[in-house]
């Protein structure tokens, strides 16, 4: 009988198909798609005899031992994994690396066991993977980059959000893009990311946006980092300034960077650990920038913070924080983006406050504005 399958990537992404990944966990970690579970056929120490059988007896042998280790209450256990998986999103799709044995197994299973078929992703992982890697040329995007630049804290990822035509690399990155941009959950992998940013930019091909809206960021986000001939036709693009008075960018900074970041390391750990790997977070972010900042300046910040920590740790007062922002703000982040900007060879098409540049983008890149 023959199996149902799909190789419509484009839909997948843009109808956000749930995936069942049936690779062993080891590979599901080095690169997945969105929306995609790893529920195994399986684990790694099966697949890892498996192909040794393989190397030494040949295929028909280590087909042979893969049944006999994926039998009976094992077996059962996978095929109910899938099945509880399918209740809640009955239109996934099942996919190996290939497309191959593997999922076409797993599709049998599913069927008989579920009495209705499942699609299984055509060429699987692989030729989905080589879909999305094509997609991050710049000859397929169909919208023309603007790019929000700014002092830091002048809150541009704020302004990005408002947007729906906008694309959030540091969102996608997990990283807010500076020496202290670490998230207290770990980034993804760079396949993952670029997996995630393909599908982000078909998504808002869709859409046709004659515009796409992005933070004025480098090539590295963090650890991940954008591939050069994308990162050369995002940085093509014209630039929108937002500019914000330095007292308004310290409160901004201390929401994102105290009040928020506290809260992740507490939820992450529990309340005194949290503040303490947080607090360690900033003293290392700091350590990172000693070189540029100089050792005399870093020493006041480090000593501002410290003080401003153990004040907040003793009565709960947060205030403190505003003098180390701040010293970091002028003393290393302006000087920094002053020097960028002297060098920058951009058009500037709209510089004001965060309302003016939100209704200068809100007005200019609506579709109907490219009509």
């Amino acid at each position: 009988m023959r199996m149902l399958t799909c190789n419509d990537f484009e839909k997948i992404v843009i109808e956000e198909t749930p995936l069942i990944d049936v690779r062993a966990p080891i590979e599901f970690e080095k690169g997945s798609f969105k929306n995609a579970v790893n529920l195994p056929l399986m684990n790694d120490e099966e697949r890892r005899l498996v192909g040794i059988c393989y190397k030494e007896k040949g295929n028909e042998e280590a087909v042979k031992l893969g049944h006999h280790l994926v039998s009976g209450e094992i077996r059962q256990a996978r095929i109910d994994a899938w099945l509880n998986h399918l209740r809640e999103y009955p239109d996934s799709m099942v996919c190996c690396f290939r497309g191959g044995l593997r999922s076409q197994i797993s599709q049998q299973w599913i069927t008989e066991a579920a009495g209705r078929e499942i699609v299984r992703l055509e060429g699987g992982y692989k030729a989905f993977r080589n879909y999305l890697i094509e997609e991050l040329d710049p000859s397929r995007q169909r919208s023309k980059p603007i790019l929000i630049g700014g002092c830091t804290g002048s809150g541009k990822t704020i302004l990005l959000k408002k947007l729906q035509n906008a694309i959030d690399l540091e969102g996608l990155a997990n990283h807010r893009g500076s020496s202290f941009g670490r998230q207290v959950t770990s980034q993804p992998t760079q396949i993952n990311f670029e997996n995630n940013l393909a599908y982000a930019l078909i998504v808002h091909r869709s859409k046709a946006y004659p515009y796409m809206i992005l933070e004025d960021e480098g090539a590295n986000i963090g650890k991940c980092f954008i591939p050069k001939p994308l990162a050369a036709y995002f940085n093509s693009g014209d630039r929108v300034i937002v500019k914000v008075p330095l007292e308004e960018r310290v409160q901004i900074t201390m929401d994102e960077y105290v009040y928020e970041s506290q809260k992740a390391y507490v939820e992450m750990y529990s309340k005194d650990l949290g503040l303490s790997e947080w607090a360690d977070y900033i003293r290392a972010s700091l350590r990172k920038i000693e070189k540029r900042l100089g050792g005399d300046r870093c020493k006041k910040v480090i000593d501002l913070f410290e003080k401003a920590y153990e004040e907040q740790i003793n009565s709960g007062t947060y205030a403190l924080h505003k003098s180390w922002i701040e010293t970091l703000l002028r003393d290393y982040y302006d000087p920094m983006y002053e020097y960028q900007i002297q060098k920058a060879a951009y058009k500037v098409i709209c510089e004001g406050d965060t309302k003016e540049v939100l209704a200068y983008l809100e007005d200019k890149c609506s579709v109907n504005a490219a009509l």
